[in-house]
C-alpha cells in the first residue's frame, strides 16, 4: 500500500475521531474467543464423560452432538457476551449484539430445535410400525435429540458466564473504562 492511502487513513480517523489499535490483534489474544470456545469446549467434553460414566464406553460422537446436559450453544454465546461485556462495557454496542444473538440461541434450543427433536421420535416411531413393504419402511431414522429442556439451557448458560468470568481474571482482561 502506498503512502497516501496510508495518509489518507490517518486523516479520516483523526477526522471522525475514529481511531483503532492493532497491537493485539491475534486471534490467540481474543480474550471473547477464547471464553467461548473453552466454554463450547467444556460443555461437549462434559458430555463425553456423562456418556462414559452411563454406558461405561467412550463415545467420541458426544463431542459433536448436540442436544444434552448442558447446552453447549448456551454455553458458547453466553461466555461470548459476558466476555464482551466485561471487556468492552456493558453498555455498548457490541455487548447489545452479543447479547440479542445469545438470547436468540437459547430461545431456539427450548423452542425449535426441542419441538423438532419430539416431532423425530413421533416420526420414527410412525416408521417403525410400518409394514416391511411400505416404501418408508427401510428409511434411516431422523434425529431426535436436537434442540435442549430449559433446565440444559440453564446449566449451559451458567457455566458459559462462569468460564467467562474465570477467564477474565485468569487473562487480566482490560477492565473498560
Amino acid at each position: 500500500m502506498d503512502g497516501s492511502a496510508d495518509s489518507f487513513r490517518n486523516s479520516t480517523a483523526i477526522a471522525t475521531g475514529a481511531t483503532t489499535s492493532y497491537t493485539s490483534s491475534s486471534m490467540f489474544s481474543n480474550y471473547p474467543l477464547i471464553s467461548a470456545l473453552l466454554a463450547f469446549a467444556i460443555a461437549q467434553s462434559s458430555k463425553l464423560i456423562a456418556s462414559w460414566y452411563k454406558e461405561e464406553r467412550w463415545d467420541l460422537k458426544q463431542l459433536i452432538a448436540s442436544g444434552g446436559m448442558p447446552s453447549s450453544h448456551s454455553a458458547t454465546v453466553t461466555a461470548l457476551a459476558v466476555a464482551i461485556g466485561l471487556q468492552e462495557g456493558f453498555g455498548g454496542s457490541s455487548f447489545a449484539v452479543a447479547l440479542v444473538l445469545a438470547l436468540v440461541v437459547m430461545y431456539d434450543a427450548t423452542g425449535v430445535r426441542l419441538h423438532a427433536g419430539r416431532q423425530a421420535e413421533v416420526l420414527n416411531q410412525i416408521v417403525c410400525e410400518l409394514p416391511s413393504e411400505h416404501p418408508l419402511a427401510e428409511t434411516r431414522p431422523l434425529r431426535e435429540l436436537l434442540g435442549h429442556t430449559p433446565p440444559q439451557v440453564v446449566a449451559g448458560a451458567t457455566l458459559g458466564f462462569v468460564t467467562a468470568t474465570i477467564s477474565h481474571f485468569i487473562c487480566g482482561s482490560p477492565v473498560p473504562s
